[in-house]
């Protein structure tokens, strides 16, 4: 799938649960983009805390999942009904019953905007918190929040990156979403894979070595064999003895017990990942739970996709959160799709509570705006029908929150009653990151040199949510 998937037009083994390809990262081999990282300075901040970041692009709509409108006009309130939950006052979408019975740990914002409305600002200014020059595009002007989390830790040496994605196959780059580091560097984007962890044939593409580096060693030396077979080819030569500092560095993170038990999904019990769910969504949140228990600072899981779950391809269905009337009937993909997202977070949220990360681990779930309070309905271009959706609206949305130390089991802001605007407690994204960024114990005042050496600070506006903060 290409970037253009974003716009709108319209049980395996221990032995063998992981295959580690040869592509690099944007195509730096592991290697190289060690080599990038060598000028590392000091670890800032609350060393032992992390964040779970769970995107989902195209905009997820507010009004079909945590601010429904029953009593708005017909033309707004759509299809889908609102259900209590343990929460009084907190109620979501009919089809989130796992929410339902776990909102005493977690909170909902429900009055964040902005004002970028295209695929490209919108997720530059969510991800950033900072205005893009220009207001289409995904190519970063100003670092993401986890590449600025990123350069703040990266004298960490834990063996596993600071900075670690999950997305679908084909949308792994960091501009396809803005995951972007600008004048940060690229050593600073996401270590990134691709593909569905519960897949029996699930391989980490970039864990790899240079490709210099790999012609050097011998056939059963080469990463295609997975961990226990380059472990046992290195035992076996003196290979490692002519490699330079930076590839015996990311050879060293590639034989890391921390890293081969971070992805390794099969130490988990059978139970647990049924209960995330055997599919993508699922396990990409299993999996973020584990790389932050390893130790990463920022894992950011990427949940686009549903039709990769197992559940047959919906006609008018649509590939990400994009639901234009043009790409879906959004009701009927709302139908599929939010039970998928429904089983994966609430487990995610459990979990973490569960394992006792629910100081240490902050967990955001949000996308880069909210849709059109007003449904627009227009002719789809697979099912040629006149079909209900929603267009862009960055003028409202909802997310997500739990963990961090914080009060739980919150609404925090509203909208109107149309669900058009903020009513009480606007908000912004900058606002969320200042939280994010308290929580990790970094200044947002702190400046970064841009390409031209002027001091960039990483936030210019936003204060923490204090209903968000640790009790």
């Amino acid at each position: 799938m290409s970037q253009s998937a974003i716009s709108c037009s319209g049980p395996v083994a221990r032995r063998n649960f992981l295959q580690i390809g040869s592509a690099g990262v944007a195509g730096l081999g592991l290697a190289d983009w060690m080599r990038l990282k060598a000028e590392g300075a000091a670890d800032h901040g609350k060393s032992d805390h992390s964040v779970i970041f769970v995107w989902l692009p195209g905009g997820a709509p507010h009004m079909e999942t945590y601010d429904l409108k029953p009593d708005a006009p017909t033309d707004y309130r759509g299809e889908m009904r609102p259900i209590p939950t343990e929460v009084a006052g907190l109620d979501v979408c009919e089809l989130l019953p796992l929410h339902a019975k776990t909102a005493r740990q977690f909170n909902i914002v429900r009055s964040v905007a902005h004002t970028f409305a295209d695929h490209g600002g919108g997720h530059k200014k969510f991800l950033t918190g900072r205005d893009p020059r220009e207001p289409v595009g995904f190519v970063n002007d100003y670092p993401a929040v986890g590449s600025v989390v990123s350069k703040m830790r990266e004298g960490r040496k834990l063996g596993l990156p600071n900075y670690i994605c999950g997305a679908d196959n084909g949308r792994t780059h960091f501009d396809t979403f803005s995951f972007g580091a600008a004048y940060l560097g690229t050593a600073y984007t996401p270590f990134t894979f691709g593909g569905d962890p519960s897949a029996p044939d699930f391989k980490i593409q970039n864990l790899g070595v240079s490709r210099d580096i790999e012609q050097r060693l011998d056939d059963r030396m080469r990463l295609l064999g997975g961990f226990d077979n380059l472990r046992r080819s290195f035992d076996r030569t003196d290979a490692m003895q002519s490699l330079d500092t930076f590839n015996r560095q990311a050879i060293d993170m590639l034989l890391s017990d921390r890293t081969r038990t971070a992805f390794d999904l099969s130490q988990e019990p059978e139970s647990l990942r049924a209960r995330y769910g055997r599919h993508a969504w699922g396990h990409r949140c299993l999996l973020a739970r584990r790389l932050v228990e390893a130790g990463c600072s920022f894992v950011t899981m990427v949940l686009e996709n549903p039709y990769i779950s197992g559940v047959p391809w919906l006609k008018e269905g649509t590939y990400n959160w994009d639901s234009h009337a043009v790409n879906c009937h959004m009701f009927n993909d709302l139908r599929v799709r939010l039970p998928i997202y429904d089983q994966a977070v609430t487990a995610l949220v459990e979990d973490i509570y569960a394992r006792g990360l629910d100081r240490k681990v902050l967990v955001i779930v949000t996308g880069e705006f909210g849709r059109t309070p007003r449904i627009n309905p227009t002719i789809g271009s697979q099912t040629g029908v006149m079909q209900p959706g929603r267009d862009h609206w960055p003028q409202a949305m909802s997310m997500l929150l739990c963990g961090g130390g914080m009060r739980t089991g919150q609404v925090i802001g509203s909208t109107n009653r149309r669900g058009e605007h903020p009513q009480d407690r606007p908000l912004t994204p900058s606002d969320l990151w200042a939280t994010m960024y308290r929580h990790l114990g970094i200044d947002p005042n702190h400046s970064f040199l841009d390409h031209n050496g002027r001091p960039m600070p990483i936030l210019t506006d936003g204060e923490p949510i204090q209903e968000l903060l640790p009790a």
